[in-house]
């Protein structure tokens, strides 16, 4: 064996060779960590899983149970004092700088013994991987010996890799800068459309819209890369989806909001409340709203636990001079108001809905009133 090691790889090949190495760690994490152990969103075949644990102690030393515990805390206490590592709460650059020590610290016996059940406890997981660095150790001279000196470069790239990438940028700046299709609860942003180099992980705010779908994108657009593994394991046997996010259908021929409708509407409100801002919002804020339109709209249609006590006043004393806008969003809070009632009965939820698309057929905006009238036609899928 020279000094490039047992394979003789020239530069460029070294240059592939890692990073098709790392990819392997954030399909690991990506399919196996998040979407599988943290989310259930999938089933994966016990071959697979072993792999993807075998790994992950090679090249992270991260053990399945103190990761998972971490990551469902974190969707629990989502931009709170008790999130392990909020932006908002801590601050983008502790959060991109000490990612990986957040993730320590926050592996107390509490929150591992709350968070982190149903994963693996079996002896190779109690006698081999909860021993850290022995996977580390072992991934370096595996570098040593394919790679040679080189292998060191390569190594240090691979311990790099989910720290800076995942718990640095995923954590930090998908909680912080990016586009929102969606405004769920918390701060979480897409931070690009095309989830490649980090799996699909990119795709942060479809995420924390839709935890438990093991699809992330959520357009035509957007690309996830952990999706495609997904697919291409399902066409072996190694994997089924259980959910990719709600699923509804549209039925032109109803002629009255339903029981089925109100069920099929709250299943798929996130995706309501995104129609409303394109179809209600943005066309009334356009007629409207004058030179403040841009950040008016911004505001309007914004998480309303994210917008500042400044931005609200702003907010407040722009629609005292739009009686319209103001009936606008009054409406969508109102809105978001019956999806809190969705543990209600069936019955109470159909009437607050029929109460809501009464008041929107009596405002007067022709937006809110066409938008209204398209709740009878939704209805949930039929099971084949």
């Amino acid at each position: 064996m020279g000094l490039d090691g047992l394979l003789h790889l020239s530069l460029w090949q070294m240059v592939v060779a890692t990073l098709v190495l790392t990819h392997i760690t954030i399909v690991s994490v990506t399919v196996y960590l998040h979407r599988f152990s943290a989310h259930r969103a999938l089933e994966l075949s016990p071959v697979l899983q072993h792999f993807f644990r075998f790994w992950l102690w090679l090249t992270t030393g991260m053990g399945t149970r103190e990761w998972t515990a971490i990551h469902r805390k974190h969707h629990a206490l989502c931009e709170t004092e008790e999130d392990p590592h909020s932006p908002q709460v801590l601050g983008l650059k502790k959060v991109l700088l000490e990612g990986a020590e957040l993730y320590k610290y926050g592996k107390t016996p509490e929150t591992i013994e709350r968070y982190g059940r149903g994963c693996p406890d079996d002896w190779i997981e109690r006698n081999v991987y909860r021993h850290n660095s022995y996977g580390i150790v072992l991934m370096l001279l595996a570098d040593l010996l394919l790679f040679g000196v080189y292998g060191i470069t390569i190594w240090a790239v691979q311990m790099l890799w989910i720290p800076a990438l995942a718990a640095g940028v995923i954590n930090g700046v998908g909680h912080y800068y990016g586009y929102r299709n969606y405004e769920c609860g918390d701060a979480a942003t897409n931070i690009v459309p095309w989830g490649i180099l980090i799996g699909g992980e990119e795709l942060h705010n479809n995420h924390h819209t839709y935890p438990n779908s093991a699809k992330l994108s959520q357009k035509w657009y957007e690309v996830d890369m952990g999706w495609f593994w997904i697919r291409l394991f399902q066409l072996f046997g190694l994997a089924k989806p259980r959910s990719t996010g709600p699923q509804t259908v549209r039925d032109p021929a109803k002629a009255a909001l339903d029981f089925d409708a109100a069920r099929a509407l709250v299943h798929d409100r996130f995706r309501v409340m995104e129609r409303f801002a394109k179809q209600v919002v943005s066309p009334t804020v356009a007629s409207e709203g004058g030179s403040a339109g841009k950040a008016l709209r911004r505001l309007m249609v914004r998480e309303t636990s994210l917008v500042s006590t400044e931005e609200q006043a702003r907010l407040e004393a722009l629609l005292a001079q739009h009686p319209t806008l103001k009936t606008v969003y009054e409406m969508r809070l109102a809105l978001q108001q019956v999806w809190q009632r969705r543990g209600e009965s069936k019955e109470a939820m159909l009437d607050a809905l029929k109460d809501w698309v009464a008041r929107a057929e009596a405002s007067g905006i022709a937006a809110l009133r066409d938008f209204a009238d398209e709740f009878k036609s939704y209805a949930l899928p039929r099971a084949v």
